[in-house]
């Protein structure tokens, strides 16, 4: 099971990582703050000191058009912001 799925790259959260030493990452909805602890202090070697995590739901839309009422949906997924301990830093462009 793969627990980080992908690092949250947006204007905000670069200015949170700069200011607080704070990164995002969008999770495994299973996954728990242990685990992503673990997965984040091994994957870019940095030491952790707390985990907040946050469930988005789907967002559900509907659209009138001439075929008829379409709908649909996003998907569900789950947020983890990580503070790093002072000093350590994470650097998501140097894989690149």
């Amino acid at each position: 099971m793969s627990v980080l799925i992908k690092p949250i790259i947006t204007e905000k959260m670069t200015a949170d990582s700069e200011l607080h030493n704070r990164y995002g990452f969008i999770v495994d909805p299973k996954a728990n703050k242990l685990q992503i602890k673990d997965a984040v202090e091994g994957t870019y070697g940095v030491s952790v000191k707390k985990v907040r995590t946050m469930n988005y739901g789907p967002t559900r839309k509907t659209k009138y058009t001439k075929t008829g009422i379409q709908q649909g949906k996003t998907n569900a997924y789950k947020k983890a912001i990580v503070d790093v301990a002072e000093g350590d830093v994470i650097d998501f462009y140097s894989n690149l």
